[in-house]
């Protein structure tokens, strides 16, 4: 039985453009659509601006942006966005859903593992990265590098959006009675409360004790579109355990952590995971949310995948120590399954992963 409420696969993304709901301002890229999201695109020019801000209703990006800009930056051969700055960048693609279609947008997992703070912006928006039903109009992206400055141009690719119908979320029931069928995470005993099943963190590291890394200070530029360009020492400081299973996060500084339970996103459904949880201590995890159908999937070469964490503390230093909540997986109902999942020969990054940066390092 066909359900009337979920989110839209890969054939009905690509139906949004067929049907001119979904513009672009060229061809899509040939992995753009995935299998419970699209990619966006940046356009030619990217405008630093003196502060983040929010439209409100009764105003256009581009209003605020003619009153906030301070220059403008050419992005069609590449440009470098410097860390501490603020820039919006109009998208390549455009909105025109729905009356009973709403969408929302995340930072790709590359994005994230990068430490660049990306929000999707609309015009007369209430919300960062919530697309409301039935928007017609431009979609913008708020771009700030938080750790390293960054090389990106015009096509560069570091956010997502996700179309839904409707209420999509699974209840506490019907969660547990999913994991207890599917086994969502490698976890005998899961926690599941305020709407999602809990992740806690691996501190006891792999078979050399590294149990993660920090970002450095003051580095070369990292160029977004390229893979396997830099060397993971000249960014990264790795991070061993040392027998106590713990780690002090220093505040703001940046962390890639992985998760102690593996993930499994089955194929009628898609998963994210919260980014904040204040019941849980002052830090921040995971930044790039979104997990697509297959994600962890056996059949799709996922068994095993564990959920990469970016990590960040706000305002005092933190002490994690091993098996610690750090987050919640929520979980949606797919329309329909998807015609590919994630890593079943889609080229995906990050299937059956353990603890990895991002496809910009080499080992």
């Amino acid at each position: 039985m066909a359900r009337d409420t979920g989110i839209l696969a890969d054939r009905a993304i690509a139906a949004l453009f067929e049907t001119g709901r979904l513009v672009s301002e060229r061809d899509l890229d040939r992995d753009q659509i995935q299998p419970a999201s699209l990619d966006l695109r940046l356009g030619a020019k990217a405008f630093r601006v003196r502060a983040s801000f929010m439209p409100g209703p009764n105003s256009l990006v581009s209003d605020k942006l003619d009153r906030l800009k301070l220059h403008v930056v050419d992005l069609s051969e590449g440009a470098v966005l410097e860390t501490g700055c603020v820039y919006i960048v109009p998208l390549m693609e455009s909105l025109d859903l729905p009356a009973n279609m709403s969408a929302s947008a995340n930072p790709k997992s590359s994005t994230g593992r990068l430490d660049i703070f990306t929000r999707v912006i609309t015009d007369h928006a209430q919300e960062f990265d919530k697309i409301p039903v039935g928007y017609r109009g431009p979609l913008y992206l708020e771009i700030s590098p938080r750790t390293f400055p960054i090389v990106a141009r015009q096509g560069s690719r570091l956010s997502q959006i996700r179309f839904r119908i409707g209420n999509a979320l699974l209840s506490e029931p019907e969660l547990l009675h999913l994991h207890e069928t599917e086994t969502l995470v490698a976890s005998s005993t899961p926690n599941v409360s305020g709407g999602g099943i809990a992740l806690s963190i691996d501190l006891k590291g792999d078979a050399n004790g590294l149990i993660g890394y920090r970002g450095k200070h003051h580095t070369a530029v990292v160029d977004v579109d390229k893979k396997a360009q830099h060397d993971v020492f000249d960014f990264w400081e790795p991070l061993y355990s040392r027998g106590r299973n713990e780690l002090i996060l220093d505040p703001d500084e940046f962390y890639i952590l992985v998760s102690r339970e593996a993930v499994h996103v089955p194929p009628l459904y898609a998963a994210e995971m919260t980014p904040f949880d204040p019941l849980v201590g002052e830090f921040r995890v995971h930044y790039a949310g979104f997990f697509d159908p297959g994600f962890g999937h056996e059949a799709a070469g996922g068994r095993g995948s564990r959920a990469v964490l970016e990590v960040r503390s706000h305002e005092v230093p933190f002490i994690l120590e091993d098996s610690q909540i750090v987050g919640r997986l929520v979980y949606e109902h797919m329309l329909e399954a998807p015609q590919g999942l994630y890593g079943s020969g889609l080229g995906s990054n990050y299937q059956a992963q353990g603890l990895k940066l991002s496809k910009h390092f080499r080992g």
